[in-house]
Parts: structure tokens; C-alpha cells; sequence
């Protein structure tokens, strides 16, 4: 009986990350298609995504500071928290968006990808982790596999000038999420992930509307309401539901098999790109995709240890 219930709840954690990956990998298709349709631009498109988001981020604060076992932020958590929430859903959102304008959805979820090589090598020069054998090769084979398909999309996107900018500014919004990444697994040992995430989300939320406000995208309020629906896509199926999906089941199953499943992402938005937005699919990319999907695993994976 018992172990039924071990096998049910193991499903279960299966089955909860892997729509929390597929909702997850929808953000890039609806972007590009915001643009195609609407012509809204990257700031307002982002403040829209996180105004929708804040009440659910606001709820989750006031739940965990009203935990039994809630301890107030230090000065430096505080610092280290509204850095991390800059870096991770300000700055890097905001290069991921700009990038979307100028390459195929495809492509940048490729790009996007390689964050866990930068958080690889991050440790290894920042804190001085060890990388063995193995996670290099892993390294050299996801890049292999990010050249493979830009090699192909380069001459594909020949007539299309901007296609290097948009490219440089994902590497980029894979740089500062990786520093995300690094800096809140240090973090989140000593306040908690559901206080951290919701903080760090509020002080990125800031961020964007501050960046709004001064970069004065007024119009935009008297273009119609079209834009609208997508800002609400994005902020509810590609960002509050698949993070609590995610959350959800890492308790349930752990990060590493986490880690595991969210690998459909990349093949996910291809597909949704080619069947939504008519992105072409070529044989490089899907090689490189696997070569990518590949070394990311190998990254990520972390035998269990013997007793």
C-alpha cells in the first residue's frame, strides 16, 4: 500500500512538471506573436506581464511572512535579494524580450538554454567549484550544438541585419538569469524559496515599472485594448502558473528530476514555433537541439550518492 502511494505521488510530480515545462516554453511564441500582431513594444508588453503577475507575487510574500517559522532579512539578504530580482526578471526579461524582436522564437530558447553552462562556469571562477572532465565535454557539446543550428539559421536570417543584435542581447538574458540562478541557491538555503522568489519577483516588478514610467510609452495606453490579452497570456500561463507548477513539483520529485523534464522546453517552442508562428525547422536544428538538451542534462545530473 505504501509503496502505491510513493509510485502516485512520484507521477504526480512527473506529470505537474512536465506542464509547468510545456506552459513554461509557450512565453517566447506569444511574444513573437504579440509583435506580429499588435506592434506593442518590448517595455509596455513587459510592464502589462508583470502588473498581471503582481497580485499573485504580493499574496505569496504576505503568506510567507505570516509563516510560523518567518525570520525578518538581514540587511545584507535584503541587498542581495533586490539584486537578484534585477538581475533575474528585470534585466534579464527585459534582453529576452528585446532579442525576441529581431530572432525566431526557435532559436532563442536555444540560446536561452545555455544558462546552466554559465552558472557552470560562474561557480568555477566566482567560488572556485570544481569542474570535472565530464561537465566539460558537456560544455563543448552544448555549444557544438548552439553552433550547428545558428550556423543554419545565420544563413537563413542572411537578409536580416539585426539578427547578430538579437542574438548577443538572449546570450545576454542567459548571462544575468545564470547570475540569478547562482545567487539564489545561495540565498535560498537561509530565507526560504517561496519568500525569496516572491520578494525578488516584487523588486524586479519595480524595476520595469520604473524603466515604463521613465521611458514615458504613454501611446500605448490610447492604442487600443489588443495588446492587452497578450500581456495577460503572458503573465498567467507563461509565468505565474508554470512557476507554481515548477515549484510544486520539485517538492515532489526534486530538483535534478526537475531539472530532467524541464528539457522538453527547447523542443516544445520549435514545435510550437513551427506549427504557430511558421518558424522552419531544419535538420541542424534539431541536432543541435538534442546535442544541447544533451550537455544540459549531463550538467545537471548528480548521481545519487552510496551509503
Amino acid at each position: 500500500m505504501e509503496k502505491k502511494t510513493v509510485n502516485t505521488i512520484s507521477w504526480a510530480g512527473i506529470l505537474i512538471t512536465l506542464v509547468g515545462s510545456l506552459f513554461f516554453s509557450t512565453k517566447a511564441v506569444i511574444v513573437k506573436y504579440a509583435f506580429r500582431h499588435t506592434g506593442v513594444d518590448v517595455v509596455p508588453l513587459l510592464a502589462l506581464r508583470m502588473l498581471f503577475s503582481l497580485p499573485f507575487y504580493i499574496v505569496m510574500a504576505w503568506l510567507a511572512s505570516r509563516n510560523a517559522n518567518n525570520q525578518k532579512f538581514t540587511r545584507k539578504q535584503w541587498l542581495a535579494i533586490i539584486l537578484l530580482g534585477l538581475f533575474g526578471y528585470y534585466l534579464s526579461s527585459l534582453f529576452d524580450f528585446w532579442g525576441l524582436q529581431y530572432i525566431s522564437a526557435g532559436i532563442e530558447r536555444l540560446i536561452l538554454f545555455l544558462y546552466p553552462t554559465f552558472v557552470l562556469l560562474i561557480n568555477a571562477f566566482l567560488f572556485k567549484e570544481k569542474i570535472n572532465r565530464t561537465q566539460w565535454l558537456a560544455v563543448m557539446m552544448t555549444y557544438t550544438g548552439i553552433v550547428l543550428a545558428y550556423v543554419h539559421e545565420v544563413d537563413f536570417e542572411r537578409n536580416n541585419p539585426q539578427f547578430i543584435v538579437g542574438s548577443l542581447l538572449i546570450f545576454l538574458c542567459a548571462i544575468t538569469f545564470a547570475i540569478y540562478i547562482v545567487g539564489s541557491g545561495r540565498v535560498i538555503p537561509e530565507v526560504g524559496a517561496t519568500k525569496f522568489t516572491a520578494y525578488a519577483m516584487l523588486f524586479s516588478t519595480a524595476g520595469i515599472f520604473i524603466h515604463f514610467i521613465i521611458a514615458g510609452h504613454y501611446s500605448i495606453l490610447n492604442s487600443g485594448t489588443s495588446f492587452i490579452g497578450y500581456g495577460l497570456l503572458i503573465a498567467i500561463i507563461a509565468t505565474v502558473i508554470p512557476s507554481w507548477l515548477i515549484a510544486t513539483g520539485t517538492k515532489k520529485i526534486g530538483a535534478n528530476n526537475v531539472a530532467i523534464i524541464s528539457t522538453i522546453g527547447p523542443v516544445s517552442t520549435i514545435l510550437q514555433a513551427h506549427f504557430i508562428l511558421g518558424e522552419p525547422v531544419s535538420k541542424e536544428q534539431l541536432f543541435g537541439t538534442l546535442l544541447i538538451v544533451m550537455g544540459v542534462l549531463i550538467i545537471g545530473w548528480k548521481p545519487k550518492e552510496k551509503n
